[in-house]
Formats: C-alpha cells, sequence, structure tokens
C-alpha cells in the first residue's frame, strides 16, 4: 500500500499538467464503478445535504463530480510538495483572512476549524509559505503504520508540525496554540467515537469536541474555514469566529459552540456539497443502511 502511495505520487508529479485532469476523471469513474459502498454512502450523505430536494438524474451528476473532485484532491495534493512558494500564492485566494490575522495577533493561535471539503492541504501549505506561519495539524492514524508515516513526512515537508491523534494530542495542541502557531483541525467526523452529539443535517450524530475544549480551555479563536476547489485554484473562506463564552458547565457550553460550529459548516458544504469529501458513515442510520445493502448483495 505504501509503496503504491510513494509511486503514485511520483508517478503524478512527472505527468504533464495537461494531463492530469483528465487522468483524475477517469481515476474517479473507475473508483466509482468498483466502489458501490462508497456511491452508496456519498448517495445518502448528497441526499441529506440537499434536504431531498433532487432529482434522481442531479444526484447522480453530483456524485460523479464528488468522486471527480476527491481525484483531484489527491492529484492536487501529490503536486504540492514540488510548487514553488510563487506556484502555490498564484493559486489561491482567500476571502475573509482578517479573522485570522486577528486571532494570531491575540497571542494565542488560532484553531482553524474544517469540514473534508475541497482542497485543504494546499490551504495549508500556503500558510506556511505566504503568511509563514508556524502551522500545527493533527492527523488520524493510518494502518499499516508505514502509510501513516508517509503522510506525517509529506505533511512534514510542508513545513507543517504534526500531532497523531490520540490520548495526547490535546496537551500538544495547548502547547502549539500558546506557542501561537496556527492550527488547522479537520473535525466534520468523529474519528474515535467519543464525540458529542450534534444535529447536523437534520439528523443526530457526533462529531469532536476537541476544537470547542481547546478553544475554551486557552482562549484561541475558533475559525471556520471552508477551502473549495476552483476550475485552476484553490479559494478559502474564513468565516468570523464562533462566540465561545463560558456561561456554565463546560459540557454544556462545549455542545452549544460545537453546534454553533457545525451550523457554520453545514452553509460551508451546501455552497459546494460535491465538493465534501465524505465517503465513510457518519450517522447512525448510515451503519444501518449499510448493513442492508451488503445482506442484499450477499
Amino acid at each position: 500500500m505504501v509503496s503504491v502511495y510513494r509511486f503514485g505520487s511520483f508517478a503524478i508529479r512527472k505527468i504533464p499538467i495537461a494531463w492530469l485532469p483528465s487522468i483524475a476523471r477517469i481515476s474517479a469513474r473507475l473508483v466509482k464503478k468498483f466502489s458501490k459502498q462508497r456511491q452508496f454512502l456519498v448517495s445518502r450523505h448528497l441526499t441529506r445535504v440537499n434536504e431531498g430536494a433532487i432529482t434522481e438524474k442531479e444526484l447522480d451528476e453530483q456524485i460523479g463530480r464528488s468522486f471527480e473532485n476527491y481525484a483531484r484532491y489527491w492529484v492536487d495534493s501529490a503536486r504540492i510538495p514540488q510548487l514553488s512558494n510563487f506556484e502555490i500564492d498564484a493559486g489561491f485566494t482567500v476571502e475573509g483572512f482578517e479573522h485570522i490575522e486577528d486571532g494570531w495577533a491575540s497571542g494565542v493561535g488560532p484553531i482553524l476549524a474544517l469540514p473534508h471539503l475541497g482542497g485543504w492541504e494546499w490551504a495549508g501549505r500556503w500558510l506556511t509559505c505566504c503568511p509563514k506561519y508556524e502551522v500545527t495539524v493533527v492527523v488520524e492514524p493510518q494502518n499499516p503504520p508505514e502509510l501513516f508515516q508517509f503522510m506525517v513526512e509529506y505533511r512534514q515537508a510542508f513545513g507543517m508540525n504534526v500531532i497523531p491523534l490520540g490520548p495526547n494530542a490535546g496537551k500538544q495542541v495547548i502547547k502549539a496554540l500558546k506557542a501561537n502557531h496556527v492550527v488547522c483541525l479537520l473535525c466534520d467526523r468523529d474519528i474515535e467515537g467519543q464525540g458529542i452529539e450534534v444535529d447536523f443535517f437534520g439528523e443526530k450524530t457526533t462529531v469532536p469536541a476537541g476544537p470547542a475544549t481547546l478553544a475554551l480551555r486557552t482562549g484561541a479563536h475558533l475559525i471556520p474555514v471552508a477551502v473549495y476547489q476552483r476550475e485552476n485554484s484553490h479559494h478559502a473562506v474564513v468565516c468570523p469566529p464562533i462566540a465561545t463564552p463560558r456561561t456554565g458547565r463546560l459540557r454544556d457550553d462545549v455542545a452549544t459552540i460545537t453546534q454553533n460550529l457545525m451550523d457554520v459548516f453545514e452553509d460551508l458544504v451546501k455552497d459546494q456539497p460535491e465538493q465534501w469529501h465524505l465517503m465513510q458513515p457518519n450517522w447512525p442510520s448510515d451503519y444501518t443502511a449499510l448493513e442492508v445493502l451488503r445482506s442484499k448483495s450477499a
């Protein structure tokens, strides 16, 4: 598996740029064709985002674009290490950057909370090479461990500081925030299964409580961000920070702040739902639906 990733990353850097969109489209169609489970889940997620107000034809078109955008994410990510700072900057625009500047100026690094949307790797590289912030990211462990190490080295090559998701991640993130690092957290999926319940696209699920908890404990600005893929570039939308007052019990405040964050995420995802790279079960009902699908396929 690791060798496949390394070879793919190397090969993409050697292929002429003009060929890459076609390669991404072909790859996306193959994955869509042979990954029925992912296609099924993407269909469910897009139906939620569209609140059911989508025709079968429109849904099929959005599913196709979702796989194409995901393929492009991997192609762009593989290209990033070979690109110059000038090329990264030329391929990136941002609105609302003043919210990050204000958070950083407070003396405690801001927390950038992101959904798995668009091309966040490009934005991370841009933060390290243009405003030249110290950037810390939390990443989920991968199996086999060699694959995880490859992904760690990949991000470290951008100049990022990488913290593995786990029991000690919170302490390490607090240390990074106090050192005025910009901390980036992908937080629309509850990887560890220990998150807090929210209403997300009209259905109850759990999402990480970490962003809200860290903001309350450190005073860091909690800033929702989305990074959208454009035709030949990436565009970041930086939202105003989420209010993080202490009003009562810590858990109650974390629940309120996290729900407010998810409300913003809903708007960000609705803007470009086919760029939401969510191909895993994310609501309790997804697991039940998957069991039904598997039983029909057996």
